[in-house]
């Protein structure tokens, strides 16, 4: 099985640097690598998330705003 070498971009953050940026508990960010729903690196026994990969995933889950147009009835 070929390894990929892709270098991550960006700094790497750990599950609770991951966790305070969503606001959230710690078992957030270890439910989305162990449902390997975000890219994530392991280094031995731990586990670093790429900032851009956090940042992938925020802008994957923003949901914009519906301008509602208000026309006038004649």
């Amino acid at each position: 099985m070929a390894r990929r070498t892709t270098r991550p971009a960006g700094r790497l953050l750990t599950v609770a640097e991951v966790a305070e940026r969503l606001n959230t508990t710690q078992r957030y960010p270890r439910r989305l690598i162990e449902e390997r729903r975000i890219t994530f690196v392991k280094i031995g026994r731990y586990v670093r998330i790429p900032e851009s990969a956090l940042d992938e995933f925020i802008a994957a889950g923003t949901v914009e705003p519906v301008r509602l147009h208000t026309g006038r009835a004649a």
